[in-house]
């Protein structure tokens, strides 16, 4: 009978093999520069294994030869343990991210009310002032990662209350306010 023919398994993919089982011998447990690695066949090409990345795992030089085309009937309780901690590290990067983008949705809200009671003082008065999107974006966000948002509040609340006329001198002091609070200069 005759031999299947072993496709080659592109470089790519080797170097996926490799990264997903961190450069590291399944079956001894060695990493460069100690050994090389090779990439091999948990079922054999022999007896119909595909160059599939889940049939495929990293070995040494050595442990590959040892093996020859001997099916190991069940994947390697190393790269069983890698492949769990694989999955845990992306549901972790997947809340995370999730987590993230919650914290970020929140703070673009509040950033825009603080916004929206500048915008409101401005209008009662006729001023053509309000928030450019530079400074909610950079410095009332910046406050709101600092202090709470009930300070940052107070805080335009008084800038206003001392400058009406809602001008960049009511900014300034607004942002003083903020920064004496950050530096703890202000209860």
């Amino acid at each position: 009978m005759e031999k299947p023919k072993r496709k080659a398994i592109s470089k790519k993919l080797r170097f996926d093999v490799f990264k997903r089982d961190s450069f590291t011998c399944v079956y001894c447990g060695q990493s460069p520069p100690a050994i090389t690695l090779e990439v091999d066949h948990v079922e054999p090409v022999a007896s119909g294994g595909e160059n599939d990345i889940n049939n495929l795992v990293t070995a040494c030089f050595d442990c590959n030869r040892g093996k020859r085309d001997i099916s190991l009937g069940v994947v390697p309780k190393q790269l069983a343990d890698s492949l769990e901690i694989l999955k845990e590290k992306e549901l972790q990067v997947k809340e995370y991210t999730k987590f993230v983008r919650k914290i970020q949705r929140k703070r673009n809200k509040d950033t825009e009310y603080i916004a929206k009671i500048f915008e409101d003082a401005a209008v009662k008065i006729n001023s053509e002032y309000i928030f450019s999107e530079s400074f909610k974006q950079g410095t009332v966000e910046r406050f709101l990662k600092l202090l709470l948002k009930d300070q940052v509040e107070k805080a335009l609340y008084i800038a206003i209350d001392r400058f009406p006329d809602c001008t960049e001198q009511t900014i300034r002091y607004f942002c003083g306010i903020c920064w004496n609070r950050v530096n703890g200069k202000w209860n």
